[in-house]
């Protein structure tokens, strides 16, 4: 009929083939641009209307990740491949190829469908908890790869009409320039593997690793790194290996056990250890913190003498107390009472070795808040009170002189 109609119309007997191929694939040119239209203004708008009513959030991401979207550019690729065999009269050699054309596009969306769904699914699986313990972005990472090789083989395998397997074997004699190609990829990929089970290292845990200037947040686990967010908001970039093959400290222990260490110590001038006295005595009986130690410690005292039969009226002879063992025991009283202690953790006031520096007196407790900012005003808070009660147990700080202290001297 459209022969008949060009050649009424005045067309050459021998460009009347030629238009009429002409004309029918305009026809489905435009045909593809409909469907492709319809597709997208009228059903995918219908989906995302849809989809968007639901109580669901997670198909919500399916959306936002444009998976149907994609999935709407197989509609002019079915148009192609179903209607060219009827629509159009050519060889079988062209139908051929414009089949394996057809087909080499519907593998290329197949692809990128199946992309848009990997990054749902990862969008899905970081709403939930465990996805700070397993992470999976560098596992989904090397499956793209895979889908991505994959991809590539199977089009030109399709666009040359050949087997894939063929370009397989071709690849597999190129496995030492592909390794060395992809080394990074590969050495992440099995880092990530050993990362994730033995859940060393996963998103939201605190790390340092001095070697790369790192110190804070994970924030992303990726094929071949590992993003970490430093206190100071930069970002550092470490190699996902790096993790394995150096070593690093992760806090994760400390936050998941409820309490912040503080281990603090300072040192205590020697020369202002003494024995209480009466005098002395007396005045530590009024610190609220130390009543029921002293009232403790003097009876135990006074019975040992007792026993032992040992002449008192010597400060050196039997036991006695100090100013520096009361003043260890007002610590623990002042730490045991403070609302910010942590008291079922370890807990320390103790000595350490004498040095040049005078008597060490280390605080080894934790803090039951683990926010930095507040961890760091309890520590602040007990060292301002510790420092500031020293002289009341007739105790000095040691420090090297200063400036003042020479001047002082010199007056």
């Amino acid at each position: 009929m459209l022969q008949n109609f060009l050649s009424q119309g005045g067309i050459p007997e021998q460009y009347i083939g030629t238009t009429v191929i002409s004309i029918k694939i305009i026809a489905l040119v435009i045909l593809c641009w409909l469907v492709n239209l319809v597709a997208k203004k009228t059903v995918l708008r219908l989906v995302r209307a849809l989809i968007r009513k639901t109580k669901n959030d997670w198909d919500d991401v399916f959306v936002d990740k444009e998976v149907f979207k994609n999935v709407s550019h197989f509609a002019p690729a079915f148009v192609i491949y179903f209607l060219v065999p009827i629509w159009l009269e050519a060889t079988h050699e062209v139908m051929d190829v414009i089949k394996r054309i057809a087909n080499a596009y519907m593998i290329i969306v197949g692809c990128w469908v199946f992309d848009a769904v990997l990054n749902a699914v990862l969008i899905i699986y970081q709403r939930f908890d465990v996805s700070r313990k397993k992470p999976i972005k560098g596992y989904l990472q090397a499956f793209k790869i895979l889908v991505y090789f994959l991809t590539v083989l199977f089009v030109i395998s399709t666009l040359m009409n050949k087997s894939p397997w063929g370009f397989l074997s071709i690849f597999g004699g190129l496995t030492a320039v592909i390794l060395l190609i992809f080394k990074d990829m590969i050495l992440g990929l099995v880092a990530g593997i050993q990362l994730t089970s033995n859940n060393m290292v996963a998103r939201g845990d605190w790390i340092e690793m001095p070697k790369y200037g790192a110190d804070g947040d994970v924030i992303d686990m990726t094929l071949t790194t590992v993003m970490v967010k430093n206190w100071d908001k930069t970002i550092t970039t470490i190699p996902a290996y790096a993790l394995i093959s150096d070593s690093f400290k992760n806090w994760r222990g400390m936050q998941e056990s409820g309490g912040r260490r503080i281990k603090r110590s300072f040192n205590i001038d020697m020369n202002s250890i003494i024995f209480v006295d009466e005098e002395l005595l007396k005045k530590f009986e009024k610190f609220e913190f130390l009543k029921d130690y002293l009232k403790e410690k003097t009876k135990e005292i006074k019975d040992f003498n007792k026993t032992k039969n040992i002449d008192t009226n010597e400060l050196i002879n039997g036991r006695r107390l100090t100013n520096i063992g009361t003043f260890r025991a007002y610590i623990i009283s002042y730490l045991r009472n403070h609302p910010k202690i942590h008291n079922d953790m370890t807990f320390l006031v103790r000595h350490l070795a004498p040095t040049e520096h005078g008597l060490p007196i280390e605080i080894y407790v934790f803090s039951n808040d683990q926010i930095w900012a507040h961890y760091e005003a309890i520590q602040a808070d007990i060292f301002d009170h510790v420092l500031a009660v020293i002289p009341e147990f007739d105790l000095r700080i040691f420090q090297n002189p200063t400036g003042a202290d020479f001047q002082a001297f010199k007056s």
